[in-house]
Formats: C-alpha cells, structure tokens, sequence
C-alpha cells in the first residue's frame, strides 16, 4: 500500500522527470516518460522544477538538526545524572555544584580566607581579612552574628568533631579558641609562633590542635593547657597550611618552598617530601578511602589495595596545577591541568569519584577521578576563589552518631563574598 497520495505521487513522478531532464539523462527520461504515460514538457518555471533537489537538501538538514538534538539531549541527560533535580537531597551521592548559588553572603570587608561548616547544626563560618569570623545559616542564608577578637588578617579556622569549640588563626601571631555552646565566647588565645599564623586544625579526638605558619614551623598544642607540646622543623619558607588525616596519625603541610610533607605527628619525624611543583604550594587534602578505587584505576596502580585513611594526597599550587601523591612512596600519580590561574583549594567529593578546585581563574572545577578530566566548571565568583568547603552533618544511631557529608559546598573569594552551593 501507497503512503503517497495520488497527487502527491503525480508531484514525485514531475520532479524526477524534471531532474533527469535538467541532467541531461535523456534516455532515463524518456523511458520513464513513456512508463508513466505522462505528456510532460519540460517547463524551468513548473512547480516542480528543481523540486527534488530542495526536497533533498531539506531531508540533509533535518537528519543534521536531528543529530544536533540527539546530542544535546544525551548532554542533558548527563547532566540531570550529575545534578538529579533541584531538590535537596542527602542521598543524591553524585549530587555536583551548578549555577547558580543558592546564597551570597555579603558584609565582610575584606578577602574571605576561609569557609568552614558546623559538624551539628546549618551554621558556615567564614573568616577574612577584615580580621573577623562571620556566622551565617547557610539554609536560610541569613546573617547570625561577628565574632571580633584578632586584631589582623584570620587566615584560617575549624569547628571540632562536636561543635562545641572553634579555633582561628591569624597574622597577629595568635590561635584563639572559642566556646560555640557559650555565645562562641573567646576562652583561650595560644601565642608562640613569632610570625602570621596561617594554619589551624584540630586532631582527632579534638584534644589537640596542629598550626603552620610564616616562622617555617609547625607546632601541636594542648587543648586543655593552651600550651605548644611540640614544634616541627624541616620547611625552608612560609607554611601554608597543615592537616591531619582521618586517624591522625600522619601531617601533611605546604609551603612556599614548593614542596609538601608527611609528618609523623607522634616524634616529629618528616616520613616523605613531595617534591613537583614549580611554585608556591597553597593547599592539600587527604583522599577519602571512598576515592582509592578511582585513583588506582585513574593511576594504574596494581597490588593490594591500601587500607584506612591517608594513603593518597592532592596538592594544589600557583603553578596552575592540582597533583596526586602516593603518601607512602612520596611518588607523583598524576598532574590536572586545565585551571588558568593559581589553584587555591581542594576538596574530595565524598562519593570519592571526584576531586573539586577553586583558583584565581574565578572558577571552581570538578575532576572526574577515573579519568582525570574536568567534568564541569562553574563561573563562581566575580574575582579569585580563595577557599572551598564540603558541609558536613551529625547524624543520630551507633554511638552517638556519626558525621556525614551533606550536599553542600561553600565558596569564598576576594570579591569579599561566599557562595552556598545546594541542589
């Protein structure tokens, strides 16, 4: 049976008379001439002249229009895989940041130095060079107080595991800790590095807090004393920041010597020097043990697998470039590359198939692990993003409950504002 109707088949019929005519296929048309029993004179003014060849590209360019479709949709389909909806939700595990931001906050005076999530309750901190804290919650994006103290620049800062205490430091040459439970009233400020304080962590078990700063060393201080319990030598210039991993049982710093270390927090001893870089070395973090698999399949790594927290490392530097590390061996994995600008910050996405950056480019970025490409950017800020941060959470069950990420990232930048990040 015929899809076409009878005039629609005399139309095809008249086109391809006149395009075999117009060709100069004379035999072809004349022999379907006299086929179809048609009368036809060739007319260059018909209706049908030249009508094959405008059906034809027309058919050319809607399979083009339709392969452009086809594309856009599985690009689309891809990213609603990314970024299911835009419902919070804590079970999306590959939840990814995209614009816009759900909030700006606004009223620091100064660069934002850091951002640092409440491990309890919807409360970020952010610190600046306007020598203060500022407490938001994120969730409703509303302002809920200053904290006023350091007399200088607060560099960096961190809640404990409980959110009950916060400790800050600062250029002032000082580390102050700060009740959440009473007001965040100031008890206790720790003085002994003789320049800027630019880093300030707390170790697990929160009796202790670690701190790097521009003297080149690293102290560990008692909590409950407000004393320094041991000192760390080995950088040649600043320390940029230094963190514990999970167990605390190994420090990793950064410097403006170009390089990173492993320390071993317990006698002080520099366990390997990672050495890559070509400029100033401004943060690192510890990969999750949920991103071993990607790495070492990223990596091509072969024997057993390791086991706990700190056995791989990412370092971010001005050099333009995020790098990993093999902890133990102190050996280079691999170099991203693709930031146009000093890479200021990193945090592993807690599904552990991704690594995310901010820089100077104004742009935080996400790396996919398993291929060691950058699976998306986003426009962030309006000048250098300084500092990134994933939000965690409490959740009730076990003994007391256990941390959790939750979907949400904080941004900070010199544009003197930060950016909460949601589905």
């Amino acid at each position: 049976m015929s899809l076409l109707t009878e005039r629609q088949k005399e139309e095809l019929h008249l086109s391809i008379l006149d395009y075999l005519h117009s060709s100069g296929l004379e035999q072809a048309y004349d022999a379907l001439r006299s086929e179809l029993g048609l009368d036809h004179i060739p007319d260059p003014k018909a209706r049908t002249a030249g009508l094959l060849e405008k059906k034809w590209g027309s058919v050319i360019r809607l399979q083009k229009k339709i392969m452009d479709l086809e594309n856009k949709n599985s690009a689309l389909q891809e990213e609603i895989a990314l970024a299911p909806s835009a419902r919070r939700n804590a079970s999306q595990t590959d939840w990814l940041p995209r614009t816009p931001a759900r909030h700006t906050l606004t009223g620091h005076r100064g660069p934002i130095n850091r951002v640092a999530f409440h491990p309890v309750h919807t409360v970020v901190a952010t610190a600046s060079e306007d020598a203060t804290v500022k407490l938001w919650d994120w969730e409703t994006g509303e302002f809920e107080r200053t904290l006023k103290g350091h007399t200088k620049a607060v560099q960096d800062m961190e809640f404990d595991s409980k959110g009950t205490k916060l400790v800050t430091c600062s250029s002032d040459l000082s580390i102050k800790i700060w009740d959440c439970e009473a007001e965040y009233k100031n008890t206790k400020s720790l003085v002994d590095h003789d320049h800027a304080v630019s880093s300030a962590r707390f170790l697990p078990g929160d009796d202790h807090i670690v701190s790097a700063s521009r003297d080149r060393t690293i102290k560990m201080w008692d909590v409950a004393r407000g004393f320094c319990v041991r000192t760390f030598h080995g950088h040649a210039e600043w320390v940029r920041l230094v963190i514990p991993s999970e167990d605390g049982k190994l420090l990793a710093s950064c410097s403006n010597d170009q390089t990173a270390r492993i320390w071993d927090p317990a006698t002080g001893e520099v366990k390997s020097e990672l050495r890559g870089h070509e400029h100033v070395v401004e943060s690192l973090t510890f990969a999750p043990p949920a991103s071993y698999a990607a790495i070492r399949e990223l990596c091509s790594l072969s024997g057993p697998a390791p086991k706990g927290p700190g056995a791989y490392l990412a370092t971010a530097s001005r050099d333009k470039s995020i790098k990993l590390w093999d902890v133990s061996s102190g050996q280079l994995l691999r170099t991203f590359g693709g930031h146009d600008n000093w890479v200021r910050a990193l945090v592993f996405h807690p599904n552990g198939k991704y690594l995310l950056s901010g820089s100077d480019d104004k742009t935080l970025r996400v790396w996919d692990l398993k291929t060691g490409r950058c699976a998306r950017t986003v426009e962030a800020h309006s000048h250098f993003v300084q500092c990134l941060a994933w939000g965690r959470a409490k959740v009730s069950g076990g003994d007391g409950g256990e941390e959790r990420p939750v979907n949400v990232i904080a941004t900070g930048s010199v544009d003197q504002s930060a950016k909460i990040w949601t589905p």
